[in-house]
């Protein structure tokens, strides 16, 4: 007689939610993604020298349209043909003169490589964030985190910010 033996592997994974992080506001305060617990969250890499730039009008016009259930976070990065050079003040004059923006932009950081900021490690990682992997390839790229601190999307830098794809999903 033979004897079957089965094995059952249970993987876990250990997926966290955004509301565990805290990031750097470009004018040095500490903000915490907890603090927008039941609302969306759009996460941009952003840069004040890049062809994408003027959709800093639209991320405006999109936190303007939605404010009462979404919020936006501008993240300032320099990794993509130095698109971004400037220090703090400079960026934040630069968004606010030229763009009218309002909404969060965090200190500088690095979205890829060696010293990828951790919130970008989240994002970018399913092994982390249990949704979906990515890749910033340039600036403009947006993450989608639903109220509850998931991530439900990803888009690259060519999806305007009032387009339906993103419209639509902030709507839901």
């Amino acid at each position: 007689m033979k004897t079957l033996l089965l094995t059952a592997i249970l993987l876990v994974t250990t997926t966290t939610s955004i509301h565990t992080f805290e990031f750097q506001t470009i004018d040095g305060k500490t903000m915490s993604f907890s603090s927008f617990k039941g609302k969306k969250i759009l996460i941009v890499n952003t840069a004040s020298k890049c062809g994408y730039t003027p959709q800093y009008a639209e991320l405006q016009q999109l936190q303007e349209k939605f404010a009462d259930k979404l919020i936006i976070i501008g993240c300032p990065c320099n990794q993509f043909m130095e698109q971004e050079p400037g220090g703090s003040e400079e960026i934040a004059t630069f968004c606010q003169k030229n763009y009218g923006v309002t909404f969060p932009i965090s200190e500088k950081l690095d979205v890829k490589g060696n010293q990828q900021h951790p919130l970008y490690r989240w994002l970018c990682n399913k092994a982390e964030n249990g949704a979906l992997d990515a890749t910033v390839g340039w600036n403009f790229n947006k993450f989608l985190i639903n109220e509850q601190g998931q991530l439900i999307a990803y888009y690259p830098s060519g999806v305007k910010p009032m387009g339906p794809e993103i419209t639509e999903a902030i709507a839901k």
